[in-house]
């Protein structure tokens, strides 16, 4: 049988909860379980092109430490459950409407389009949703 699909809506700037999001999302696509993240509000901010982790993220006490300790970067675990399981995302299409924003404004190759929440919380209705 099957594995319901995990469905992420990552709408936190913290770099914790995107970091959290990028680990369930990469563990969970490689193993086989299909994946489709969501990003919106203050969560979009950390996947534009040319930021450096410093300047993409910021958080708390794990935030530091991740930082410190040379955890790898959300951003390398998202490309890596994309490249090795089923795992789609989509930026929210009001929120890049309300930055004035296009695709090519995000992280290359992390995309696979806009979409807005409604489909998002239509097609979650198949699997489990998470919110970070």
């Amino acid at each position: 049988m099957a594995a319901a699909p995990l469905y992420i809506l990552l709408c936190s700037g913290e770099h914790e909860k995107i970091q959290m999001a990028a680990m369930l999302a990469s563990v969970a696509a490689v193993s086989d379980r299909p994946v489709r993240v969501f990003v919106s509000m203050n969560a979009i901010l950390a996947f534009e092109k040319g930021k450096s982790p410093a300047e993409r993220y910021h958080g708390g006490e794990f935030s530091r430490l991740i930082m410190e300790n040379k955890v790898p970067d959300a951003i390398e675990l998202f490309g890596q459950g994309k490249m090795l399981g089923d795992l789609t995302m989509h930026a929210c299409s009001m929120v890049m409407d309300l930055k004035k924003w296009e695709m090519d404004h995000l992280v290359d190759d992390l995309f696979d389009g806009m979409l807005g929440l409604t489909k998002f919380l239509a097609d979650a209705e198949t699997g489990e949703l998470l919110t970070l």
